[in-house]
């Protein structure tokens, strides 16, 4: 989710990325939206997901009134807050667990919550001044990665203590890198412009090898790509745009583009930060305070 809502139809995102040789399968979607207010990230947790709100009256992602919270949604059983508004958070983003420790990308920090001490005081990793858009993790071994939007870097953090998280030291530059994922040594990045104006730098990226970072484009379609994530046989990338807002898919052997039409009453707005776990996709739709949910 970005600072400027560019609203668009689910068919015009279908029409977009069928130019580039992509056909749309439909997908019958649910939708989730109770306890949710202006969600924007899933993460996988126990059987269902964690779903990161701002908690606010107006949609604002650097807002500072630390209404945000976490919420645990089980298909079958009423949600439930794992992370109450504690005024930590104000609008939490991408999220990483490791060994109970929740991580939470929010403004210009990222907050650290030990699930197995509920209402102790959370660890606060602030980053340094005008990182604001701190956006989503992902790790590597012993280093997490988290992205700023705003600034185009993406920040490495030392999690071998995750209760002692060390500092954010500055990695690579990238233009708006926000959605992260990492497999077999590579990442891949989903580029959105802060400003909101897309140009040919706001593609899909990868970085083959970490240790000596050269991020190169993977998929050159230019977007205001948000979540990134892997199917369930590894084969392929799910990311959602918001310019046309949908949903793709992106074959990691041929980087085939394949638009996702999910069919729902009322079409997606803004799709963030997703997941996919156990079969099952998650997108929250920021603007419209609810989890789109379907089959792989």
């Amino acid at each position: 989710m970005k600072g400027k809502l560019m609203f668009a139809t689910a068919s015009a995102a279908i029409l977009m990325l069928a130019a580039c040789g992509g056909q749309a399968t439909k997908s019958p979607g649910t939708t989730v939206g109770e306890g949710l207010r202006f969600c924007e990230s899933t993460y996988p947790y126990e059987g269902g997901v964690l779903i990161a709100n701002f908690g606010t009256e107006e949609l604002n992602p650097l807002n500072g009134e630390g209404k945000g919270y976490i919420v645990r949604y089980k298909a079958g059983e009423a949600p439930q807050v794992v992370i109450p508004a504690d005024g930590n958070l104000s609008a939490p983003k991408g999220m990483f667990l490791r060994d109970g420790r929740l991580f939470v990308c929010d403004v210009n920090k990222v907050v650290v919550y030990d699930l197995n001490q509920p209402g102790a005081a959370p660890q606060v990793v602030s980053f340094p001044e005008g990182e604001l858009f701190v956006n989503d993790l992902a790790a590597d071994g012993n280093v997490l990665y988290a992205s700023v939007t705003n600034t185009g870097r993406i920040f490495r953090l030392d999690i071998s203590d995750p209760a002692a998280v060390g500092a954010p030291e500055p990695w690579l530059e990238i233009p708006g890198p926000n959605g992260l994922v990492i497999r077999d040594g590579a990442m891949y990045v989903a580029s959105y412009p802060a400003d909101g104006q897309t140009t040919d730098a706001h593609v899909i990226y990868r970085i083959a090898d970490l240790s000596n970072p050269v991020a190169e484009p993977f998929v050159a379609l230019p977007g205001q790509y948000d979540g990134i994530a892997f199917s369930g046989d590894g084969k392929s990338l799910y990311v959602t745009n918001w310019s046309p807002a949908g949903l793709s898919r992106i074959d990691l052997a041929t980087r085939a583009v394949e638009p996702v039409a999910i069919e729902l009453e009322q079409p997606l707005a803004g799709p963030a930060d997703m997941t996919v776990a156990d079969g099952v996709v998650y997108v929250p739709d920021l603007p419209n305070s609810r989890v789109v949910v379907f089959a792989e």
